[in-house]
């Protein structure tokens, strides 16, 4: 009964791309809605805030990596540990990464276009979901040594202390008030002892849902 109920759909290898292709569907569906509208991304403020001025200023190198790398690092993850962070990998990667690169590239029509932004969304998590499974298959399932996944868990936890200057810039640059809870939030989460990028994060999204950026 068990070995039926693991070949079944929910955890079937197959169904697993289409899970992460309807997540990044949907997200890189909202990033078109911010491209178009100016709301709806599926990110951190001080993340969309990177892309916002990309938007304004032409120049999207800067988001472009930061989300690509996201997006790198976390597929390597998946295919290690098992398990896709969706933060990292969906709303970082396609709803932030890819649509800079393809900005970057002149590409705009599926930004500027709903269809086009689900489908183009859809294969890209597709696409994902196919690299982590034939990775998986060459790489842990052909073993039984889980060192790399440690290795990895650990890679990720201790480089993301290095986010935190980042996110304050990128907070300061949307506007004032988001910025200086970004930094006192990073402060605070000094003092407790604790990594500042969760505190730069809360305190950007506690300050900018008091004082919201306005909308042109």
């Amino acid at each position: 009964m068990e070995t039926q109920t693991q070949k079944g759909f929910w955890y079937a290898d197959w169904s697993f791309p289409i899970f992460v292709g309807l997540l990044s569907a949907g997200v890189f569906a909202g990033t078109h809605m911010y491209y178009m509208h100016g709301i709806g991304a599926f990110n951190e403020v001080a993340f969309v805030a990177m892309l916002r001025t990309g938007i304004d200023t032409g120049v999207y190198g800067a988001v472009a990596a930061f989300g690509a790398s996201f997006l790198f690092a976390r597929i390597i993850e998946g295919s290690l540990v098992g398990i896709l962070d969706i933060g990292g990998a969906i709303q970082t990667g396609v709803g932030l990464g890819v649509p800079a690169l393809l900005l970057g590239a002149g590409i705009m029509f599926p930004l500027q276009n709903f269809a086009a932004s689900i489908v183009t969304g859809l294969l890209i998590g597709l696409l994902i979901g196919y690299v982590i499974i034939l990775a998986r298959k060459f790489t842990i399932n052909q073993s039984n040594s889980t060192y790399g996944a440690d290795v990895m868990m650990g890679a990720g936890n201790s480089s993301g202390r290095f986010l935190g200057p980042l996110i304050i810039l990128s907070a300061i640059a949307a506007s004032i008030p988001i910025g200086i809870g970004s930094l006192f939030g990073a402060l605070l989460f000094y003092i407790w002892g604790k990594p500042i990028t969760g505190g730069a994060i809360l305190g950007a999204m506690i300050l900018g849902a008091i004082f919201p950026v306005a909308i042109s």
